[in-house]
Parts: C-alpha cells; sequence; structure tokens
C-alpha cells in the first residue's frame, strides 16, 4: 500500500484555525431538517472556469451533467456526494464536481440518489447503480466512479457491484475510483472514532451514528452493500484515496486500502496533516484543497485517457 503523508503548510495552520473558530458555532447533525443549511454551506464552493451544468436524468436517476470546456472523447465521471445518506445533493455539490471535472477534463454527472429515512438502505445503491448503467447506454466507455464521504462509501460499494457483475459477461467496468474522506463502515468500528473526536472540527460519533441507524433502517451495518470495507474487493481497479488528518474517519482510509492492498488492488492512500472532512471542497481556503484536486484530476485523466 502506497501511503503519503502530506504535512501542513503555515498558511494551512492558519486557515484552519480560522475555520475552527467558525465550526465551533455550527451543530453538524445530518437530520433531514437540517438540509437547506448544508447544501448553502456546500454552494459557496467556488465555480471552476468555463464549467456547465445542467439539469438532467441518467438510468432514471435525476441529477446534474457538470461540463468542462474541453473534454476526453467517451469519457464520464460518476460523482456521488456526501451528506451521511440523509442530506447533501447533487445540486449543492455542482461546483465541487466541476472543480474535479476541469481538472480531468471529463464530463461528470452527478446522481441525485434518494436520501434516508424517507428512503433507507439499499434505496441509494439501487440508483447509483442504475446511473452507472444509465451512463455506460449514453455511450460512455471509459468511467471513473467518484464520491465523497457517504458518497465516498457509495462509490466503493458501486465499484465492487459494477466489477462482479461484468467480470464474465465482457461489459464495460469502471476504470477507477476516487474517494475523500469515504465512509466505509456504518458500524463504527474505527479506532479513530473516539481517538481523533477532539480533533473532527465537523464530525461527531453521536450525529453520524443517528444518520447511520436512519440510513440502515435495522439493517446490518456490515452488510457490504452498507460497508465496503467489509466486502471482497478482489478484481477493484486503480483508486486514489484523499483524507484528512485531523477526522474520526481516518482509519475508514486507512482500513480499507491496507485491505484493498492485500488483496492486491493498486491503491494510493493520501493523509494530510490538520486537514478537516472532505478538505478537497474548501478550494480557496487551503491551498491541501488545490494540490488534492490537481492530483486527482491527474490521476483520473491518466486513467481514463490509457486506452
Amino acid at each position: 500500500m502506497a501511503t503519503i503523508t502530506h504535512a501542513i503548510s503555515p498558511e494551512d495552520c492558519a486557515a484552519m484555525a480560522e475555520l475552527r473558530k467558525a465550526a465551533a458555532n455550527i451543530t453538524v447533525t445530518f437530520d433531514p431538517a437540517s438540509r437547506p443549511m448544508l447544501d448553502e454551506m456546500l454552494s459557496h464552493t467556488p465555480p471552476a472556469p468555463g464549467v456547465t451544468s445542467e439539469a438532467a436524468t441518467v438510468g432514471g436517476v435525476p441529477g446534474y451533467w457538470v461540463r468542462p470546456t474541453d473534454v476526453l472523447p467517451n469519457a464520464a465521471i460518476l460523482y456521488l456526494h456526501g451528506g451521511a445518506y440523509n442530506v447533501g445533493s447533487a445540486g449543492a455539490f455542482r461546483n465541487f464536481v466541476g472543480q474535479i471535472a476541469t481538472r480531468a477534463g471529463v464530463a461528470a454527472f452527478a446522481a441525485e440518489y434518494r436520501l434516508a429515512p424517507e428512503h433507507p438502505f439499499p434505496a441509494a445503491v439501487n440508483d447509483v447503480m442504475a446511473a452507472y448503467h444509465g451512463v455506460i447506454n449514453e455511450g460512455f466507455t471509459e468511467i471513473a466512479i467518484v464520491g465523497d464521504s457517504a458518497g465516498g462509501g457509495l462509490t466503493l460499494v458501486t465499484l465492487a457491484q459494477a466489477i462482479e457483475m461484468t467480470r464474465d459477461a465482457g461489459e464495460i467496468q469502471p476504470r477507477c475510483a476516487v474517494v475523500m474522506s469515504p465512509w466505509t463502515d456504518l458500524s463504527l468500528s474505527g479506532a479513530s472514532i473516539t481517538e481523533r473526536a477532539l480533533a473532527d472540527p465537523f464530525l461527531k460519533h453521536d450525529s453520524i451514528a443517528a444518520a447511520s441507524a436512519r440510513y440502515l433502517n435495522g439493517h446490518d451495518a456490515r452488510d457490504p452493500l452498507a460497508s465496503p470495507l467489509f466486502g471482497g474487493l478482489t478484481g477493484l481497479p486503480p483508486i486514489r484515496i484523499h483524507v484528512g488528518e485531523d477526522e474520526i474517519l481516518l482509519d475508514d482510509s486507512r482500513r480499507y486500502a491496507k485491505r484493498a492492498t492485500a488483496e492486491g488492488v493498486e491503491i494510493e492512500l493520501h493523509i494530510w496533516e490538520g486537514m478537516p472532512h472532505v478538505f478537497p471542497s474548501n478550494v480557496g481556503t487551503f491551498a491541501a484543497s488545490e494540490i488534492a484536486l490537481d492530483d486527482i484530476g491527474a490521476f483520473l485523466r491518466q486513467h481514463l485517457s490509457s486506452l
């Protein structure tokens, strides 16, 4: 397993101190009532120049196509947003998706998968698999799956499902995946849940435990369709992970990367000192966000233009 640890810069250290002050006045509950507030927060990610977005339905799933000016032919990103399966929306994430799409030079479809508690497990899984097949049906042959937080976990679930379903069928398989601060273990068994509790400015055990319970609706948290950490990983394509060192889900990334490596997956784990949950979305705040996004873009372009 290739693990790369990035030291925090003095500039980012100062910016993080300011963010912590602001976060002290914000309680992130992931309750459905908080959806408008969290969508408004995410919409502050600055748009990338020249990127357009339009509402669309792919595979029966609503969402948005996000397109840079120049794109690789036949290539697409399926983007799965975060929000603990209870909050978040494709619309609110459009600017962030655009930052990734423009660096990769690839069109991206941000899927508006259904949320809990109105639509508990496995609604999100079913929607995203339908969207994946929809992207294929639209003629794309080079596909990457990308996601953050819960969407990162859902990315890894979808990746494994897509590979398993097409292993012997000769059908199109995902070329790679990128996940940022993925939630890979809904049973919350990672040591960092407690060890990083005081360091994490946003995520708290009780809030994500409640969100997990609403999503699972009594289902086993260790089901690989809910927690990809516990699934079979053999045969997966290359995966890139970016995670902050100061977040309670740190071990969700470290343990997944360790298991994937043991099963022969090409995976690279980037751990960023002092950074919070899904820090790449803080474009314009952290230099680390720009560096991480540039790495993600280069990784995606490499694997989507190699054939």
